[in-house]
């Protein structure tokens, strides 16, 4: 069964339509701490990122990232500041497999997270 030329057109006019609308899969990943890891651990990754040049300043007393005061939320920060600034490896999310890839950007009220 073979279509008519009306009805092609149709076909492919619709067809893109409908491509347009399709959503598209975000490839943007986030590094954050995993919730296994040690207060320790959290702390040296703090002080790891920020001595390698993250800016450290959100995650201070007054910074957009520092309510909630925990380790685990600013580590997470930090870590994913360092991630996104040393090209977005594995290894740069590694933090001695204390950091996992998070695909839903952890930004909330005033504390952004890069990408």
């Amino acid at each position: 069964m073979t279509m008519s030329s009306p009805l092609k057109i149709l076909f492919i006019f619709l067809s893109l339509i409908m491509i347009n609308h399709l959503y598209v899969v975000s490839s943007t990943t986030w590094c954050i701490a995993t919730l296994t890891a040690t207060n320790a651990q959290l702390q040296d990754n703090i002080n790891f990122a920020c001595s390698q040049g993250v800016d450290c300043r959100p995650i201070r007393p007054g910074g957009s990232c520092f309510v909630p005061d925990t380790l685990v939320n600013h580590a997470s920060y930090v870590m994913n500041a360092y991630y996104q600034s040393h090209g977005r490896t594995p290894e740069a999310c590694s933090f001695k497999n204390t950091g996992t890839f998070a695909a839903t950007d952890p930004s909330y009220g005033s504390c952004v997270y890069g990408s």
